[in-house]
């Protein structure tokens, strides 16, 4: 009894200790099973009873290593999952690194491409253990540890504008990929391989190569860090690359804008200079280079929005996948619980086993626990009494079942030897019985057939031979035919042949006298052509000449007008010298040279300060056009603003355009018809508003003199004094002079008419030349071009008789082949008809030999007839003996068939009383019926198993063969494409296996 309390053990110590996370759910779920006591029987000393508890101990010992061993193969295969998932999960963080740091490395190099003046700085990189840390591919693996912040990235921004903030963004919108962080270590969720492997495929392929030091280094790093570190390294490197990736945007945007306002710089100055149907294409060209900008930046708006909703699904996916993934878990869980419960079940089944055991061995105990044994041991006797009857019966019937096997062979055996002398009849058959037979008539059938048949050919040999003989002479007569033929051909090819030469001689004559014609058109010409020269270089003389007059009349009309702004100036100084005249006190004469030569100091001053201003109000000019052009660009930026909300105004804007393109193209008109007017007409047109414009001031210079007039007759009435008489002078000496320049003025503009006149006379006669010259020069052109194409159609004609007397060649020639060929064909004829005589005789030779072959068969067919007769009378009796024989077949057939199913059914009855005593031998082996029953359940489990490893539950179903194997072997053969199924080799497929579940 003393056993039996040290023998107890806590439920919680016989259950394998499993993983941490199931424990508690195992606390919470599972409830405690009480296991029975050991109970040891009576013992003689303390020694014995040590003994019984040290094999106790053993065997608790013994059962706790299974399951500690089970549970480390299952640790272990985790294990090797896990550092498969972790090696592919280092290799994409090494690629996301390295590509990363690409990346910023050629963002950087471009930064210094562009923006060579500006320091660049570098991307944050992370102290790693290895200072020299360089990967494969030779750029920096960056750790995501950083020491301190990254430096701030300088903004680069445009001279004229600022940066669009908005564009940054949609650019950065647009390029996804490029602004997405590589992820730390841990995170699974966020890097996962794209196409895991297989586990099969994972064994079957080579080990991955050893990764290099600065691998390894980044590796530790990432290891060591925490998520606090990674994350904020992660944000700087993320913040760098925002920056670089939005100044190259900015960049690239001010570069454009740059090229759009050169381009309208360039377009506006071709407008200024002439309107030309090239700047209208242009302009046209332009517009639809910015609709389709317009429309690739809405594709690129439409395309991120797909690519957003990519994102979304692929998120979504990824969600299903872990959610397939925490379905997995559960399973492996359940799968772990049912695990523990089949352990718990063998235990109970041990204990049941051994308790068993010791009832059969007769040991007992008190109390209740006693009463429950007996109960068992009787139960067991009664079982084993009935099997013990059943088996006796079973017997009795088997040995019934073997004697009656027994007279079934006896019999089996007369009818073999029936049979054999059946056989032995059959060989040695009489020639009625043949003569009556099938085949004999047959034969006698096809005989006749032959007989007739050597007839039928007796007859077409006869045919053949008058058939030759007309053959023969048909051939004779086509020979003849043939040879009248080929002498008229000969005829006719002679005449031809004489015909060409003569054309071929004639066609020489005339390319002699085209050559003579073109060698002296070529002397002709080359006397021409140092005159051409000439006249070239007088023509060009001539425009660089012009091209001088142009310029000199382009210096006179500026001198003209410089002539018409002194003209200008000096009326403004007459009209403010003669105010002063009437405003000052009188002065000497001396005073108004000096006067006058302060005038004209002042117009120096007033013409250099004019010079001043124009160039002050270019540059004014100059300003307001690059204020215009920052106006536009803001306009423009502007305007993608306004176009979604005023496309009213857009269609107005249209329809004006369209009214000012019409007006545009009246003033085109009007300037091409001007333009077509001749260049003598401008010039007096020109010269007629000068000369306009000059009365017109004379005549404003007449009023005012005469104002002056009225006003000096007013003041000299108020004023004799002597001082205004002597200012009254001044001011008309200050006339005179003034009307002298103007008279000086006139008769320079009038010189400058003339020589206008005489230069653009001189140019006229120039340009009637070049046109006389021009003119010859076509004349000759054409005239040499008549020659080539002269020559040309001489070099074709005789080039078409060449080939003319080529193909009549040809045709000679395939005559004579021809003739040639009828020449073999006759022979070959001549020779066939050899052939078909000495056929003949052949065939006569032949003929002789079959009269005499057929008179013998006529004699053995007289023989066969009898042979024949005499073979249906022993046919006809074999026929009688062979009815018999078939009946005694069908009744043996029919006795062996009831045999067989008496036999069928001794066999049944057999393996039934087989099961039955193999059931009794475990019995008697198995002394407890929880181990009969363990060994069957052992067994059942064992068909359970798939039979190709042996190792795995049958999981998977083929449906075309209905065999069960684990999925493992299946998904295997398919992967090793081993299509066939290992039981029946009926081939599978894809989708012609399915799993099962078993209960």
């Amino acid at each position: 009894m003393s056993g039996a309390g040290g023998g107890k053990r806590p439920s919680g110590g016989d259950s394998p200790p499993g993983p941490p996370e199931k424990k508690s759910k195992k606390e919470e779920k599972t409830t405690t099973t009480l296991i029975e006591p050991i109970r040891i029987a009576g013992v003689s000393s303390t020694e014995e009873m040590d003994m019984k508890v040290i094999q106790f101990k053993n065997k608790k010992l013994c059962e706790r290593l299974e399951q500690r061993q089970a549970m480390e193969d299952e640790l272990r295969e985790k294990i090797e999952k896990l550092e498969k998932r972790q090696a592919t999960d280092d290799t994409t963080l090494l690629i996301v690194n390295r590509y990363w740091s690409q990346l910023e490395e050629s963002v950087r190099l471009l930064r210094k491409r562009i923006e060579p003046e500006q320091p660049v700085p570098a991307p944050p990189m992370a102290p790693v253990t290895d200072p020299a840390a360089v990967d494969e591919s030779g750029v920096r693996l960056s750790s995501p540890r950083s020491e301190g912040p990254a430096p701030p990235v300088p903004e680069i921004q445009s001279e004229s504008e600022p940066m669009d903030q908005q564009q940054v963004e949609e650019r950065q919108e647009k390029n996804p990929e490029e602004q997405q962080p590589p992820l730390p270590a841990g995170s699974e969720e966020l890097v996962t391989p794209t196409e895991p492997a297989p586990e099969a495929k994972a064994d079957s392929s080579p080990p991955p190569p050893p990764l290099s030091e600065n691998a390894k280094g980044f590796l530790t790093v990432l290891e060591q860090s925490t998520e606090e570190e990674l994350s904020l390294h992660l944000q700087d490197r993320m913040q760098f690359s925002k920056d670089a990736i939005a100044q190259l945007v900015c960049v690239f945007d001010r570069l454009h804008s740059r090229i759009d306002s050169m381009c309208r710089a360039a377009q506006a100055a071709a407008c200024k200079d002439e309107n030309h149907p090239d700047i209208t294409q242009n302009r046209t060209l332009l517009e639809e280079n910015t609709r389709l900008h317009e429309l690739s930046t809405l594709l690129h708006g439409r395309h991120h929005k797909m690519s957003m909703e990519y994102n979304e699904l692929v998120d979504k996916v990824t969600s299903a996948e872990t959610k397939v993934s925490e379905m997995e878990t559960t399973v492996e869980d359940l799968q772990w619980d049912i695990e523990k419960l089949r352990n718990r079940e063998q235990k109970l089944n041990k204990h049941l086993a051994e308790a068993m055991e010791q009832l059969k061995s007769g040991y007992s105990s008190s109390g209740s626990s006693g009463g429950l044994a007996g109960g068992q041991i009787t139960l067991n006797i009664q079982k084993f009494e009935s099997l013990n009857a059943e088996l006796e019966h079973n017997q009795e019937l088997a040995n019934s079942r073997m004697a009656e096997l027994e007279k079934l062979q006896v019999e089996l055996q007369e009818a073999v030897r029936e049979s054999e002398k059946l056989k032995m009849d059959l060989r040695n058959i009489p020639e009625e019985v043949v003569k009556e037979t099938l085949e004999y008539k047959c034969l006698q059938s096809q005989f006749s057939l032959l007989y007739n048949e050597s007839l039928g050919v007796k007859t077409q040999l006869d045919e053949a031979r008058a058939l030759l003989l007309t053959a023969k002479n048909a051939h004779l007569r086509q020979i003849e035919h043939m040879e009248s033929d080929e002498l008229s051909l000969q005829k006719k090819l002679r005449t031809e042949v004489i015909q060409l030469e003569d054309t071929l001689a004639q066609v020489r004559k005339e390319y002699e006298m085209l050559r003579i014609e073109f060698e002296q058109n070529l002397a002709a010409n080359e006397q021409a052509g140092p005159i051409n020269r000439e006249m070239r270089h007088l023509i060009s003389s001539l425009q660089n000449h012009n091209l001088q007059l142009k310029g000199d009349v382009q210096r006179y009309k500026r001198k003209l007008r410089e002539t018409q702004m002194e003209i200008n100036k000096l009326r403004c100084q007459s009209g403010e010298s003669g105010v002063l005249i009437l405003e000052e006190a009188p002065g000497d004469g001396v005073e108004v040279k000096k006067e006058e030569e302060d005038d004209q100091e002042e117009e120096e001053e007033r013409r250099k300060e004019l010079e001043r201003q124009r160039a002050r109000e270019r540059e004014r000019e100059r300003e307001a056009e690059r204020e215009r052009e920052k106006e536009r660009e803001r306009e423009r930026q502007r305007s993608d603003e306004l176009k979604r909300k005023d496309s009213d105004t857009l269609k107005m804007l249209r329809i004006e355009l369209k009214k000012a393109q019409e007006s545009q193209k009246e003033m085109k008109l009007l300037l091409d018809m001007y333009k077509s007017a001749p260049k003598e007409q401008r010039d007096k047109v020109q010269l007629m508003a000068a000369e306009r414009k000059s009365k017109a001031e004379v005549e404003d210079f007449r009023m005012r003199v005469r104002e002056l007039e009225e006003r000096e007759r007013k003041e000299s009435k108020k004023l004799a004094d002597e001082d205004a008489l002597r200012k009254i002078r001044v001011a008309e000496e200050t006339i005179e002079h003034l009307q002298k320049k103007l008279a000086a003025t006139k008769q320079e503009e009038e010189a400058l008419l003339s020589e206008m006149d005489v230069t653009g006379q001189a140019f006229e006669d120039m340009q009637e030349q070049n046109s006389r010259l021009l003119q010859q020069l076509r004349e000759k052109d054409d005239a040499n071009f008549k020659l080539m194409s002269e020559r040309i159609k001489s070099n074709q004609i005789y080039k078409l008789l060449k080939e003319e007397k080529e193909e009549l060649a040809d045709q000679v020639l395939t005559f004579k082949t021809q003739v040639d060929a009828q020449l073999l064909v006759v022979q070959k004829l001549e020779e066939k008809e050899g052939v078909l005589q000495s056929t003949l005789a052949a065939l006569e030779k032949e003929l002789g030999v079959r009269t005499q072959a057929l008179e013998l068969n006529k004699r053995k067919a007289v023989e066969a007839a009898q042979l024949a007769e005499d073979l249906k009378v022993q046919l006809e009796h074999t026929q009688a003996k062979l009815k018999e024989i078939q009946v005694s077949v069908a009744e043996n057939r029919t006795a062996r068939e009831r045999e067989s199913s008496n036999l069928k059914r001794a066999q049944e009855d057999l393996s039934r009383l087989r099961r039955k005593l193999e059931k009794q031998k475990k019995v008697e082996v198995y002394s407890d019926a929880d181990e009969i029953l363990q060994e069957e359940i052992n067994q059942y489990k064992a068909k359970l198993r798939c039979p190709c490893c042996n190792t795995r539950d049958k999981e998977t179903v083929l449906t075309k063969c209905f065999h069960v194997f684990c999925y493992e072997c299946l998904k295997m053969r398919y992967d090793t494409r081993q299509r066939k199924c290992p039981k029946c080799n009926c081939a599978f497929g894809a989708n012609d296996f399915h799993r099962i579940y078993i209960t």
